[in-house]
């Protein structure tokens, strides 16, 4: 029994030994290199300034990208622009990614602060959050301009949504629906802003 074992032994470390030969021969895989300014396909967390977003037959240029930080956690909304309509992505990932679609509403006015029930063309929006977000940017971000903001998110039936955020003062109103990220298709611009 004592032989038999040692024979077991003696050829596992026999495969062993055969299979780190092995490896150490073959040749190594080359890791192709990017060249200097080779596009790398975008996703909703890394877009950059011209990258398109394509949704719906529409192409929309982003333009900005601002990063909301409220205790630590973060999300992004990126300003998108196709001639002079202008878009707000938002991009979260709290246990699923949430991404939405939304335009500003300049004809809906509230009150300061939001109450917990705002009505819009026949829709009623709830309050689900609320609080205030330091942030950083790039490029451009319309109004978006103070440091910090006061946010409320108002969810609608079918997945419609409100924002109010209040920016030192400048307070703007989006309109919106949540999208599939698998409804968008993004392509890789040349970093630079189309629109001036």
């Amino acid at each position: 029994m004592m032989a038999l074992v040692w024979i077991a032994m003696i050829v596992l470390i026999g495969i062993g030994i055969a299979l780190l030969i092995r490896q150490q021969q073959a040749p190594a895989q080359e890791i192709p290199e990017l060249s200097p300014g080779a596009a790398i396909a975008p996703t909703v967390f890394t877009l950059r300034t011209g990258d398109i977003v394509q949704h719906r037959d529409r192409d929309w240029v982003v333009e900005g990208q601002l990063t909301y930080n409220e205790g630590g956690f973060t999300w992004l909304e990126y300003m998108l622009q196709d001639g002079n309509d202008i878009r707000w992505l938002s991009v979260e990932e709290d246990d699923l990614v949430e991404v939405a679609l939304s335009a500003p509403a300049r004809e809906v006015e509230v009150e300061n602060p939001p109450p917990k029930e705002i009505r819009v063309q026949g829709v009623t929006y709830r309050c689900v959050d609320s609080g205030e977000a330091r942030m950083t940017r790039i490029g451009r971000t319309g109004i978006r301009r103070a440091e910090a903001c006061r946010f409320y998110d108002y969810e609608g039936p079918d997945g419609q949504v409100l924002s109010v955020e209040d920016w030192d003062g400048d307070v703007e109103v989006t309109l919106g629906e949540e999208i599939s990220p698998g409804s968008l298709r993004l392509l890789p611009g040349d970093g630079r802003r189309v629109y001036s």
